[in-house]
């Protein structure tokens, strides 16, 4: 099995690969694919929002552009989302990288051309976190490439999973 994730998915599959390292003798993935994450690593350059008022900490989700606007306007199921959506921001904004020996898997790294927050410098990063083979690969659009250039995406994870040979 490989790992997926993107943005602070890919930050939870990478601790979670260590994890499964630590705990010994348990399954390990054959390979990380880490999307619009910067590698563990590299600090956080934002402010953290997770504690802002709820006014202010909406009007940072929609700069985001990460949650629909008809999302952000029903103010009752804002009102359900609101805690689970601070409580990810919490953890992504308080996560504190411990230094480990690298990964024995493969990583391939994606980035959005158009990401500001997320460098191509900081993608290229991740090849410290693995004694096997790297991969980066920049893709068209900004952080939430994975929608815009999600047929691109798509192909490079099978493609990365065959050339692997581990597609069943």
């Amino acid at each position: 099995f490989a790992f997926f994730g993107h943005s602070m998915g890919g930050l939870i599959s990478f601790e979670l690969a260590r994890e499964r390292r630590r705990r010994g003798g348990t399954a390990q993935p054959f390979h990380l694919f880490v999307s619009g994450r910067r590698s563990p690593e590299v600090p956080t350059r934002e402010e953290p929002i997770h504690d802002l008022p709820e006014p202010e900490f909406i009007v940072e989700l929609r700069e985001l552009s990460g949650t629909p606007e008809e999302v952000l306007q029903h103010s009752e199921l804002m009102r359900l989302l609101l805690p689970i959506l601070r409580a990810d921001f919490a953890i992504n904004e308080k996560y504190v990288f411990k230094p480990e020996p690298p990964l024995d898997m493969g990583i391939s790294a994606f980035g959005g051309l158009g990401d500001e927050e997320v460098t191509r410098d900081d993608v290229a990063l991740w090849e410290k976190q693995t004694r096997g083979r790297f991969r980066i690969r920049m893709l068209p659009g900004d952080h939430f490439f994975l929608h815009s250039a999600k047929d691109l995406l798509t192909e490079a994870l099978a493609r990365g999973l065959a050339e692997l040979g581990h597609l069943y």
